[in-house]
C-alpha cells in the first residue's frame, strides 16, 4: 500500500474510532438534539457521517447524481448501535478499496457529479477532511446544544 494511503487512512481511522466513542456516551433519545432549527438534528449527522467513507468513495468511482441520490435513499440508521456499525463497516470498505489501488489508479484523476476534479488519492483527502469537519460539528452540536460534553480525546 501507497504509505501516504496508509497514513491517511490512519487518520480516517482516529476519526471513526473517537465518533464510534461519542455514540457510546450518548443515550437515544440525545439523537434528537438540535442546534439549530432547519440545521441537521444529531442522529441526522451522524447518519451521514457513518456513510461518508462509502458514499465518497462512490464519489470518487464516478457516481452520478443519480446513483449517489438513490444510495442515500437506500439508508436506514434510526439508532446509536446501527450508526456505529455503519461507521465501522464504511471504514472497513474504505480500507479494502484503498489498500488494493495501484499507483497508478491513486493518480487516476476523477470529476464528480458536480464538476469538481481531483485524483483517487485527493479523494481519500477529502474523505478524510470531510470526516474532521462533521466531527467537529457534532462536538460542537453535543456541547452547546445539547448540553453534553463526550469527553472524547478527538486527537491521539
Amino acid at each position: 500500500m501507497n504509505p501516504f494511503c496508509r497514513y491517511a487512512l490512519h487518520q480516517i481511522e482516529v476519526a471513526i474510532l473517537s465518533v464510534v466513542a461519542i455514540i457510546d456516551k450518548l443515550e437515544e433519545e440525545d439523537l434528537h438534539i438540535r442546534s439549530m432549527e432547519g440545521k441537521r438534528s444529531v442522529g441526522e449527522l451522524l447518519t451521514h457521517m457513518a456513510v461518508i467513507c462509502r458514499a465518497d468513495f462512490r464519489i470518487s468511482e464516478g457516481a452520478t447524481e443519480e446513483e449517489m441520490s438513490a444510495f442515500y435513499s437506500g439508508i436506514a440508521l434510526d439508532n446509536l448501535k446501527d450508526i456505529q456499525a455503519e461507521l465501522l463497516t464504511g471504514y472497513s470498505y474504505l480500507f479494502q478499496e484503498f489498500h488494493a489501488m495501484s499507483e497508478e489508479e491513486l493518480q487516476r484523476e476523477v470529476t464528480a457529479y458536480w464538476g469538481v476534479k481531483y485524483t483517487r488519492y485527493e479523494w481519500l483527502l477529502e474523505i478524510m477532511a470531510h470526516l474532521y469537519h462533521h466531527r467537529g460539528q457534532l462536538h460542537t452540536m453535543l456541547i452547546h446544544g445539547g448540553g453534553k460534553d463526550p469527553n472524547v480525546p478527538l486527537f491521539e
